[in-house]
């Protein structure tokens, strides 16, 4: 097969992985609870019902079922989620195709690699103690809303694990350090190590995701994005993923942690972001 085959191909499985790994909102939203009762006026919400109570108990069987919502949410497609699918679908076919040129452009030596690996890990360290230290501090203080939070974390977590490894064993992608950054789907021998995508970007974004979710300010929101982002970047500086590996990954993981907190939050309805703009502007 040509190169133009191959790259052609490659666009097309990768459009796939997005449509079947990452969830579109209103897809999602079909199977939540949450979803199935109109938004109630601005004035309303301190006093609209709140979902079933969210307890670590629950948290494998919620799971398991939202594996269902997750491989299944192409069928679930609208016309207006083309407005963030048609962007980020152009974004991923710019960095497919320009993954092995930025890569062999980003800087080979070997501290400055090692530097980036390790502060892409202790940023996402440091963003999954956030929920867990909620969690427990909600606990011994009877704070439902922190003690959510860390449970739907967890949920949200565990849902990107599932969806980032087996796309790892689908795609198969070699690391940008193996055969001069080619980046090729597919390849023998690679298995759970595979680069596509990028487990690290996927877990940062999806906790950002409920967390931003929970906690709706400006403040809230641009502390956990830009470690999201951060984590994502120093992916690519360490030489560990190329840039369509974050990309997509990032994309996934806020998606699923966007869905977890719209389906099972307590405080969606009466604390969400969109109520608080409208009341913002609409006082």
């Amino acid at each position: 097969m040509s190169l133009i085959c191959s790259r052609s191909l490659l666009r097309g499985v990768v459009a796939l992985c997005l449509v079947g790994a990452c969830p579109a909102s209103h897809a999602f939203q079909a199977s939540g609870p949450a979803s199935s009762q109109p938004a109630p006026a601005a004035t309303a919400l301190p006093d609209a019902p709140a979902p079933a109570a969210v307890t670590v108990k629950g948290l494998p069987l919620a799971i398991l079922k939202d594996q269902i919502p997750v491989w299944t949410s192409p069928v679930r497609f609208r016309p207006h989620d083309l407005i963030w699918l048609l962007p980020l679908g152009a974004a991923t076919g710019i960095t497919l195709a320009t993954d092995t040129d930025t890569m062999r452009e980003v800087s080979h030596v070997p501290t400055f690699n090692k530097n980036n690996i390790s502060v892409s890990n202790y940023l996402l360290g440091g963003e999954l103690a956030v929920p867990a230290v909620m969690f427990g501090l909600g606990v011994l203080n009877a704070n439902d809303h922190a003690r959510e939070t860390g449970v739907l974390t967890g949920e949200a977590i565990a849902d990107s694990l599932v969806v980032v490894e087996v796309s790892k064993v689908i795609f198969r992608r070699e690391r940008p350090l193996v055969n001069n950054a080619a980046g090729d789907f597919f390849a023998p021998n690679v298995g759970t190590g595979s680069s596509f995508p990028s487990s690290h970007s996927t877990l940062a974004w999806a906790t950002a995701g409920v967390i931003a979710g929970e906690y709706p300010s400006i403040k809230v929101a641009a502390g956990v994005y830009t470690v999201a982002t951060a984590v994502s970047l120093t992916r690519v500086l360490g030489q560990e993923h190329f840039p369509t590996d974050v990309l997509v990954g990032g994309a996934a993981g806020w998606l699923i942690g966007h869905y977890v907190f719209k389906k099972r939050s307590a405080y969606h309805t009466a604390y969400g972001l969109y109520p608080k703009l409208l009341r913002a502007v609409m006082p």
